[in-house]
């Protein structure tokens, strides 16, 4: 089942309100809180979030003007939409000046008052979006893709997807460069998430003074600069998925604040006192030996086990190097600014197959754009490839016995003349057995 969107009425009129939250539950979208009054409005928002706020202007102790100005300072992802009676009209216009999203009349539709929530909601998605954006803009941005058909990476690819229609944690394994993020990525669009923000966290670049902040948000004077209160990435992800990259370089001080997150889905802003409560679905990356580093004792051993539920291990790319033909082929048309992309002459192509790839898939993707740049001509030759000064060197693993057995079957079927019942009975196979190496390999038969 998809996430519900949490939603908020705060309204002394306790008939309507009522009201309203049968007719909103019953359209299976939405799981709906009230509160009768502005102030037991105001002690609901600080105890959970909440994605819009239906909001009456009117009400006896705290008006609706004071919950909204409670709202934008402790909970601006919070979207509101002011219910009001026409009398009311230009406090209502004032509310929106104070940053509510959209007015509507009492008495009301149902079809309305759908139809704004779906607004704010898109209004709220819009935002998120933004503001990931310029996040993502800092970070050095990854094939949107995963490219390749080796049975290793189709594998892994399917494991993804097989622990995607839970919410268990995963911790993704693999070295820097492998994509893991991209797999984190693929785990969260094939979820029932797919709807909610995907939020990314890089642990490693983020001071540990920040990094509890970023993740958690902070009150209003918690520390120099902190001018208005800010919700953390946890609350940006609140219905879909964080991703933690690099979760092995998060220090001892924040670790235990990071596992109370994970087993109880609560926390607290830095400089408040006030339980929140967060749902969101925790995938984690590492590119270090987190056993090791229990052992040692610069992680805690009860975090690894809590982050490590499910775990999928990325392989390095000279473990998938029968991939490298069609991931050089999509970084050449992603990096060519021309109409027609580069090539590379067979002899660079069996030089990049044969390298040892250190830096695995984003090395290549840099190798490709710095060759697409500074080569001569349509042409990449061996020259043109700048692999850090390393020597390639040959190829000892299955890949050269593919090869092979691949020049073996195709010699056969010249020698036949495509005949494959005479080809299967050279080469000691059944048809059956030729006809999935022909397939296996993309043997044309002329």
């Amino acid at each position: 089942m998809s996430h519900r969107y949490s939603i908020l009425i705060v309204d002394d009129e306790a008939t309507f309100t009522r009201l309203l939250k049968e007719e909103l539950e019953e359209l299976q979208a939405y799981q709906v809180d009230l509160a009768f009054d502005g102030a037991e409005g105001i002690n609901s928002i600080q105890k959970k979030l909440y994605d819009v706020v239906l909001l009456d202007m009117k009400m006896p102790r705290v008006g609706g003007l004071e919950v909204l100005k409670f709202i934008q300072e402790h909970s601006r992802s919070c979207q509101v939409i002011i219910l009001s009676k026409y009398a009311d009209i230009k406090m209502a216009v004032e509310a929106i000046k104070q940053g509510a999203c959209d007015v509507l009349p009492k008495p009301y539709k149902i079809e309305d008052i759908e139809h704004s929530i779906q607004r704010a909601i898109d209004w709220k998605k819009l935002s998120i979006d933004n503001k990931l954006l310029q996040s993502e803009l800092s970070r050095k941005a990854g094939t949107p893709e995963l490219i390749g058909d080796s049975r290793s990476l189709r594998d892994v690819i399917e494991s993804a997807k097989r622990v995607a229609a839970s919410d268990s944690i995963v911790l993704i394994y693999g070295l820097s460069g492998t994509g893991k993020e991209l797999f984190a990525n693929l785990i969260h669009r094939s979820s029932d998430r797919r709807d909610r923000p995907f939020v990314p966290v890089n642990c490693s670049s983020i001071p540990d003074s920040l990094l509890e902040s970023e993740l958690f948000g902070h009150e209003k004077g918690a520390f120099t600069d902190a001018y208005q209160a800010k919700p953390g990435l946890v609350e940006v992800a609140h219905g879909g998925t964080l991703f933690l990259d690099e979760v092995g370089d998060i220090s001892p001080i924040i670790q235990p604040k990071l596992l109370r997150f994970l087993e109880t889905g609560d926390f607290r802003r830095v400089g408040g006192t006030v339980e929140l409560k967060a749902d969101v679905r925790v995938i984690s990356a590492t590119n270090k030996n987190l056993q090791e580093e229990a052992r040692a004792g610069r992680f805690r051993e009860d975090l690894l086990y809590r982050l490590n539920v499910v775990t999928i291990r990325v392989p390095p790319l000279k473990d998938h190097r029968e991939d490298i033909p069609k991931l050089v082929e999509y970084f050449l048309k992603k990096k060519s600014r021309a109409k027609d992309p580069k090539s590379l002459t067979p002899r660079a192509l069996e030089f990049l197959i044969n390298y040892d790839w250190p830096g695995n898939v984003r090395e290549l993707e840099h190798i490709i754009e710095g060759a697409t740049l500074l080569s001569n001509g349509q042409m990449i030759d061996v020259a043109d490839l700048h692999l850090n000064d390393r020597q390639a060197e040959p190829v000892s693993d299955i890949l050269a016995i593919y090869a092979v057995e691949k020049q073996h079957i195709e010699k056969v079927l010249k020698i036949f003349k495509g005949n494959r019942k005479k080809s299967a009975e050279a080469l000691n196979i059944s048809e059956k057995g030729l006809y999935l190496k022909i397939k296996e390999y993309g043997i044309v038969v002329g």
